[in-house]
């Protein structure tokens, strides 16, 4: 996986799949929010995301009030969000 930011878009490419993986992801975020209270997450071409990412994200969204959409590339993980009822929490588009 690699994770690259630029103004107040994180771009997560390759599959995410691992503790260590979330991990990255929420310092890269972490450090965004400190200065952004609006982001967009671009997921390039993951099958899947973890439920710790999914929880995380939540938590942005609905504890810290955090304005976050996101571009989602593959159509699994689209469907997935899909079925988690979660297009409309995340404000989820196809890329």
């Amino acid at each position: 996986m690699e994770i690259s930011t630029s103004l107040n878009i994180v771009t997560i490419k390759g599959n995410i799949k691992s503790v260590s993986n979330f991990q990255e992801i929420k310092n890269c975020v972490d450090d965004l929010i400190r200065h952004q209270s609006s982001i967009t997450i671009i997921i390039s071409d993951s099958l899947s995301i973890t439920s710790s990412i999914i929880g995380y994200f939540n938590k942005l969204i609905l504890k810290d009030k955090i304005n976050l959409s996101m571009e989602v590339g593959n159509e699994q993980l689209f469907e997935l969000l899909d079925d988690l009822s979660l297009i409309s929490v995340f404000k989820a588009k196809r890329r």
